[in-house]
């Protein structure tokens, strides 16, 4: 097994260097802090992949709500879809460390090991090699929790029942956390954008699935973290809804962004 899977978007969609990541993480997530809205601690976020200077303040208006769980949290179940490498089902990569600028996360090998024998379910350096959906989610991680393993999925060619069934036999109490890495609409003019991904958001609120995949890219993964939800009676929250033309001003062709979070209800059994 390779031990150590390396960054490949460190200095491209985030800074490669510890201390700039550091501060540009903190300063989103203290601004995300003065303008949110705490929740409930979730039991799990949905949140965009783009490049920090794009999206990177609309993720951190959900990691900005793990503030007061951040010592519970100590398994991070992390669900993205694949953008370079096809892959059937949900794929486990044959690394033991995911490594960033701040430093090495383990995976949670037990946990793995609880999963890989579903039929679902597979194993792929090559999906997780080069795969930004999942890493750029790592260094909000590693600013707000303290100590925790990860469970990393390049979610491919999968059925919202496949991916919910995983997300079943993964999902633990308070110290596991279920994040899905998921954009919204691609390269739509400003106000169309706003349109559609008002209607993916409200299809999320409403837990209305299938999302399409011109609707959300990781719409895989939302999909069956929508079916989890139900049986789970978790509330999802709006916290964040935004695109690219609002964070880098070009409003021709935007990528569109949102941050959920859900929580348990009462009558969550």
């Amino acid at each position: 097994m390779q031990q150590i899977r390396q960054p490949a978007v460190a200095g491209s969609f985030y800074p490669g260097q510890k201390q700039t990541l550091e501060n540009d993480v903190a300063i989103m997530l203290e601004t995300a802090r003065l303008q949110a809205e705490i929740q409930p601690p979730p039991k799990a976020i949905i949140v965009p992949h783009a490049g920090y200077i794009y999206s990177g303040p609309i993720a951190a208006s959900a990691y900005t709500q793990l503030a007061n769980v951040s010592d519970i949290i100590k398994r991070v179940v992390l669900l993205g879809p694949v953008h370079h490498v096809a892959v059937r089902g949900l794929a486990l990569p044959d690394v033991a460390t995911f490594s960033t600028p701040l430093g090495e996360i383990q995976v949670d090998l037990n946990a793995a090991a609880s999963i890989e024998n579903m039929p679902q379910v597979c194993h792929s350096t090559a999906a997780h090699a080069p795969e930004h959906s999942l890493e750029v989610q790592l260094p909000f991680l590693q600013s707000v929790l303290e100590e925790f393993t990860l469970v990393p999925l390049a979610v491919g060619n999968a059925t919202a029942q496949e991916v919910a069934e995983v997300l079943e036999v993964l999902w633990g109490g308070p110290e596991t956390l279920i994040v899905i890495s998921s954009d919204l609409s691609h390269f739509l003019p400003y106000q169309t954008a706003q349109i559609v991904d008002g209607h993916t958001a409200q299809d999320i609120l409403s837990l209305h699935g299938p999302l399409q995949h011109d609707q959300a890219c990781g719409g895989t993964p939302i999909n069956g973290l929508m079916l989890a939800a139900k049986h789970h009676r978790l509330q999802p929250h709006l916290l964040d809804l935004r695109n690219s033309g609002d964070t880098s001003g070009d409003k021709n062709r935007v990528v569109g962004y949102a941050s959920f979070s859900f929580t348990e209800t009462n009558d969550e059994q």
